[in-house]
């Protein structure tokens, strides 16, 4: 079976700040889809237990007094939430995300050293080997995508969403709930057109430039398992950092992008706990 047609545990965090080794969790969405099977969500809102970033709340409208007043503490909460996705890799099921790799899967990873004083493979006991990035898969399949806007980036979910025709509620976006669905229905949009004839795809697809002939890298997406896919996206994601180093450092020759996927081991970043 494809991997697009399995069960799938879509992931998404809402968070202090950008960067995923310094900020803590404030909200978390893990939600078992498709496989033939009803939905099953589960949520969680913490309390950080530090001051978030303006620009954080701003995101996702969520106060420092909020947080405190309703969340978890958050040990527990990051108890409850790694326990929960260490169920879902020891079942099989793949963890679906935008951007997964790049962050979520290393905001949780982090949280589970600051709090569980192990990491997050550490509590799964077993090293995360399917996981599918709809960031990644996107950059990859449809590469050389312009800025929507100064705001809007190329790759970012509100993009890929609409790229893929599923639309976009900015009043419901940036909600964990609402972004780990859309990432896993982009997840399935992007696997069922690598699996349609090249005649058959939309427009768009078969006028793609990507530098390697008429509209081919969706095939690189089909008639592969997880396991497969998750082993090309190490490659993907190195392959994606590397070009994004080399453009950065046309302003700032000291540019460095971690091209890991879909963790960074901490002690490369050289952060504190």
């Amino acid at each position: 079976m494809s991997w697009h047609l399995g069960r799938m545990a879509a992931l998404d965090f809402e968070s202090s700040d950008k960067d995923p080794m310094t900020a803590r969790i404030v909200t978390c969405a893990l939600i078992l889809v498709g496989g033939g099977l009803p939905t099953d969500p589960r949520e969680w809102l913490l309390n950080p237990g530090i001051a978030m970033e303006p620009g954080a709340i701003e995101v996702h409208g969520i106060t420092d007094e909020y947080a405190a007043e309703h969340g978890q503490v958050a040990e527990r909460g990051v108890a409850e939430i790694a326990k929960a996705v260490a169920d879902v890799v020891a079942g099989g099921v793949p963890l679906v995300g935008h951007n997964l790799g790049g962050y979520d899967l290393n905001l949780l990873d982090r949280e589970c050293r600051r709090h569980l004083g192990d990491s997050l493979e550490g509590i799964c006991r077993a090293p995360l080997t399917q996981v599918i990035d709809t960031m990644i898969l996107d950059w990859h399949a449809a590469p050389f995508r312009r800025r929507v806007s100064e705001k809007q980036g190329a790759y970012e979910m509100k993009t890929t969403a609409q790229t893929y025709g599923l639309g976009w509620d900015n009043n419901a976006a940036h909600e964990a709930k609402y972004d780990a669905l859309m990432s896993a229905r982009a997840a399935w949009h992007m696997g069922n057109i690598s699996h349609l004839p090249r005649e058959q795809r939309p427009e768009w697809v078969q006028n793609l430039r990507n530098g390697r002939g008429p509209y081919d890298r969706f095939d690189d997406l089909a008639g592969i398992g997880v396991e497969e896919l998750h082993r090309r996206q190490i490659g993907w994601a190195a392959e994606r950092a590397a070009g994004l180093q080399e453009h950065f450092r046309k302003k700032d020759p000291t540019t460095v992008i971690d091209g890991s996927w879909p963790l960074i081991i901490p002690a490369q970043r050289g952060d504190d706990v």
